[in-house]
């Protein structure tokens, strides 16, 4: 492997989102991450809430997990898709941001956990259907995340999801402002091609292609020409497929008329979209991702495997990033894409001693 001269000099980070009960905890290697961020939180009134009784549980053990790696940060995600319908209309009072950032911090000390990843979708852009949104989320979105640096403190992480889109990446946030503010931006360079979309595409590749402007690539590179720093940049890889049904066989499914299907888990990817079910493994050159297409039932499908997973490692450590993340830990299975980050990172780290 060929390590360039951007080269981080620190350990990649290696992030996972989780947002299963506390019973798959235990399944949990901690040693493979440097961060787990538990999914979800909400606002309750103008504080952070923590919903369930189980969710209470499931950070508890998430903390816990400490004791196998006690280097590892846990964070408490705020929102999600669908989960901060409130969000515009409440982080646009200074009080309300004021007392959310203090619940935030009561609520850090009492799980001793490490810091606040805000999941907001999205400031000042349409996201889920029926959120409000305006144009005043951009500077109530800065003014929010200045509140939780200030009652955080500098000990206690502060990070966001970003929309790995165009869109997003050019009208939702004031980089300049908020990017001093927060350790890092976790890109969610997936669901590139959501499930609105009625033509098919890569949900998550690296590289844009000619029919495709929207990449993991394309967003790094728009924020590293607004001057946000390499390091401060986490890119997203999926832990699940998005699939299309209806879909013409030309160019084997690919940018192509459909009508979106749903998605499985990449454990069970194998299982449900095998040869003997009718699909047929494809590669894109440019895009450098995975794509499966059956003629039969014409159904086409957009995922990340263990090549295109070790292709994004590679490149979050060659362009100098914070690291690579992913939605979602619990849709793994033993030997998969987690393994292989760890594995290219850790190939990384010995060639580079």
């Amino acid at each position: 492997m060929q390590v360039s001269s951007a080269f981080s000099a620190e350990p990649l980070a290696v992030i996972a989102y989780y947002s299963a009960g506390p019973e798959k905890v235990a399944d949990i290697d901690a040693r493979k991450l440097t961060h787990i961020i538990f999914s979800f939180g909400h606002l309750k009134g103008n504080r952070f809430s923590i919903d369930k009784a189980k969710d209470t549980t499931t950070i508890q053990k998430l903390v816990a997990l400490k004791q196998q790696n006690p280097r590892l940060k846990v964070l408490l995600s705020l929102g999600g898709w669908g989960g901060c319908a409130p969000c515009s209309e409440v982080f646009a009072s200074a009080d309300n941001r004021k007392a959310f950032a203090r619940s935030v911090r009561e609520t850090l000390d009492y799980f001793k956990a490490d810091g606040l990843d805000l999941d907001w979708e999205y400031p000042a852009i349409e996201g889920h259907p029926g959120h409000r949104y305006a144009p005043e989320d951009k500077p109530n979105f800065t003014e929010l995340v200045r509140e939780l640096r200030r009652q955080l403190g500098r000990n206690r992480e502060v990070t966001f999801a970003a929309g790995g889109f165009q869109k997003f990446l050019d009208e939702a946030v004031d980089w300049k402002a908020v990017i001093p503010l927060v350790d890092y931006v976790n890109l969610m360079t997936y669901d590139l091609v959501n499930g609105y979309a009625t033509v098919t595409g890569h949900h998550t590749p690296l590289y844009s292609t000619p029919q495709q402007h929207e990449s993991t690539d394309n967003a790094v590179q728009s924020l590293l020409k607004m001057g946000v720093p390499a390091n401060k940049l986490v890119i997203g890889a999926a832990f699940y497929t998005r699939t299309w049904e209806g879909v013409a066989a030309e160019n084997n499914g690919r940018y192509q008329s459909g009508k979106f299907k749903g998605s499985v888990n990449y454990r069970n990817l194998e299982k449900e979209y095998n040869a003997e079910n009718g699909f047929k493994a494809y590669w894109d050159d440019t895009a450098q991702a995975p794509y499966l297409y059956n003629a039969e039932k014409q159904l086409y499908v957009t995922f990340d495997d263990p090549r295109s997973i070790e292709l994004k490692t590679k490149y979050a450590m060659e362009k100098g990033l914070k690291g690579i993340m992913f939605w979602e830990l619990s849709l793994d299975k033993p030997g998969g894409l987690l393994d292989t980050i760890d594995r290219v990172k850790r190939s990384a780290v010995a060639i580079k001693k």
